[in-house]
């Protein structure tokens, strides 16, 4: 067959040659094809992996992948780009941080090899802890934080000491650029963690500028919970055939976390947190705030109360963030609430709950809040707070949005908390062991003498524990709205809010707020006049109580209202807005008598004609 033995070997040679070509490339594929085949999860150590990180993974007590860490760790170990599509709390970090760490050798001890952009300070911070985890026992990795808000002096310092892989936010990768202390001439890799909110946040620009600083021979990767079309376009300019990776994280980030409501009346949403942070008593949870002035808020009134409770935000500076992370890492501060911006770089285990003081302002962001408990496939508890009809459709908005189910729960009453402590205590004393001192006899032996036998001492002792613990509770024992409509027999009352004509509100302003506010249909309220500095509306009598505590915390057109029972008399001078043709004489008379056309051009000179907007 071959003509001499000489030939026989060369192309054995060769076939053996060409083999090894196609193990070294694919090798690191092999346990993705066959984990796909099988249908069974991937372990670790199933894959191509030095025994260094094998031994950092085994240490964190990581045994099996998560579906992006099993999708995109082969890839990436081969040097292919990818686009991957992942929430939050499905393990992404591992997903771009092990292979990172694995592609450093010996000979990269004095370049910059790797870098990731992350939108955050704390998002970048945690980044570069995970990966000195994984590096453990590989001494040639050396991981460095730049990020604003901290000493350059210091970043400087650290990267002149030979960092191979940094770990960054866009704006101070740029300012190290042109100080030229961030060299990236041997670049091999750029991750892009968190990509749609560093655009969000208004990186684009300082990502397309690095990008295009770097090497072009390079691994791209782009890791980003949504898909905009500006994350598209940035993929196709700079990365080479990249493969899309995208998993159904939405329902796998929420499927192990149970969800629940809680309905309140507005502005009582502080004291319904208090009930449920006394009820459940988590030993770590988090509040979420649309706004920096609300934690600062909220963080103040749970501190009055007892709670150990820190706010994080952007306005702070960096040394304060950092205490606050850490404070609330070690378990000093129990409650940390944060903004939005907070949750994209937040990543702390053992978070027992997570509670949606506001709702988010966009569907993706619940899945971000609530991914913070029930991390990398661990169970949690997500709890939200709504006021009024609008929030509690907005929240069936977002079950549908994320395939869920949210269970609506009444709010706790003192009663069952007590009882709750009650029985915390009971299975306490219960499961403690019995190393009872001998000073503790010696006490209990005084009392005796003294006339107070053990049962009066036990039965002190825990009542003082009981009131310890809910002595910070708020009263809560607002009645919550019936649920039907007023009745034609029903007695009506009026009640009088502190709002009127000279604040420019109508009808549907007042009917609006008390509908929100309440709860109620729109139908049980009565006859509303509005006079020149109140306004009364009629609302049934049974419901009294219940519409005075839901409206005086109100603000209706921007102005905050006070709401009582109206009693008539003096507050009653002014008369309401006429009807007929009366009600066109008195506007007439506001207006200075001018016709129509006058009227309109005195009373808004900057009207702007309204453009319809397209469907």
């Amino acid at each position: 067959m071959f003509a001499n033995y000489s030939e026989m070997s060369s192309l054995l040679f060769l076939t053996v040659w060409l083999l090894y070509g196609i193990i070294s490339t694919w090798g690191n594929l092999f346990p993705l094809f066959f984990a796909i085949q099988k249908g069974t999860i991937m372990q670790f150590n199933q894959l191509n992996l030095s025994q260094e990180i094998l031994s950092a993974v085994d240490e964190l007590g990581f045994t099996e992948m998560t579906e992006i860490q099993e999708k995109s760790i082969p890839l990436l170990l081969n040097g292919t780009d990818v686009v991957g599509r992942s929430n939050t709390g499905t393990g992404k970090t591992a997903a771009f941080g092990i292979p990172a760490v694995e592609s450093i050798t010996q000979e990269d001890s004095d370049k910059v090899c790797v870098l990731i952009l992350c939108p955050t300070r704390e998002l970048a911070m945690q980044a570069c802890e995970e990966i000195r985890k994984f590096a453990k026992f590989k001494k040639c990795v050396k991981a460095s934080a730049v990020y604003g808000g901290a000493s350059m002096e210091k970043q400087i310092y650290e990267l002149k000491r030979g960092a191979n892989i940094v770990v960054g936010t866009p704006g101070r990768v740029m300012d190290h650029m042109r100080r030229r202390t961030l060299k990236l001439d041997s670049l091999r890799t750029v991750i892009l963690d968190e990509a749609d909110e560093m655009l969000n946040m208004g990186f684009r620009e300082d990502i397309e500028t690095i990008l295009a600083s770097v090497p072009e021979d390079r691994q791209t990767v782009l890791f980003s919970a949504t898909m905009p079309p500006e994350i598209l376009a940035i993929t196709e300019k700079y990365q080479r055939d990249p493969v899309q990776i995208k998993i159904k994280s939405a329902q796998k980030t929420v499927e192990l976390i149970e969800q629940y409501s809680f309905e309140v009346a507005m502005g009582r949403k502080t004291d319904a947190l208090k009930l449920l942070l006394a009820a459940y008593s988590p030993k770590s949870s988090m509040v979420f705030c649309n706004t920096k002035k609300m934690v600062d808020e909220l963080t103040e009134e749970l501190l009055k109360s007892g709670f150990k409770a820190a706010g994080l935000h952007g306005d702070m500076k960096q040394g304060q963030r950092t205490q606050v992370m850490n404070s609330f890492k070690s378990g000093t501060i129990a409650i940390l609430v944060a903004t939005d911006v907070a949750a994209r770089g937040i990543d702390v285990n053992g978070v027992d709950a997570v509670f949606n003081y506001d709702l988010p302002q966009d569907n993706e962001y619940y899945i971000h809040r609530i991914g913070r408990t029930g991390r990398a496939g661990r169970a949690g508890v997500a709890y939200t707070l709504v006021s009024g009809k609008r929030q509690v459709y907005e929240l069936k908005d977002i079950a549908r949005y994320t395939n869920s189910e949210i269970t609506e729960l009444p709010l706790p009453e003192k009663s069952d908390i007590i009882a709750m402590k009650k029985e915390s205590i009971f299975s306490e004393i219960m499961g403690s062991e019995d190393n009872t001192s001998d000073d503790a006899y010696d006490i209990i032996e005084r009392l005796e003498a003294a006339g107070i036998d053990s049962k009066e001492l036990a039965a002190r002792l825990i009542s003082d524990r009981i009131q310890a613990e809910i002595a910070s509770l708020p009263e809560f024992d607002i009645p919550r709205p019936l649920k039907k409509s007023r009745r034609s027999n029903a007695k009506t009352v009026k009640v009088d809010i502190s709002i009127g004509r000279s604040k420019r509100i109508a009808p549907n302003f007042i009917l609006g707020a008390l509908v929100d506010a309440t709860g109620m249909p729109g139908r049980d309220f009565g006859k509303i006049d509005i006079f020149d500095n109140h306004t009364t509306v009629e609302i049934p009598e049974s419901e009294s109580d219940y519409v005075i505590d839901a409206m005086n915390s109100t603000k209706i057109n921007g102005h905050q209202v006070e709401v009582r029972l109206y009693k008539g008399g003096a507050a009653d001078k002014s008369r309401p807005i006429p009807k007929g043709k009366d009600r066109y004489n008195e506007r007439r008379k506001k207006f200075g008598g001018n016709k129509n056309s006058d009227r309109r051009h005195d009373y808004m000179p900057d009207r702007k004609k309204r453009v319809k907007k397209r469907h």
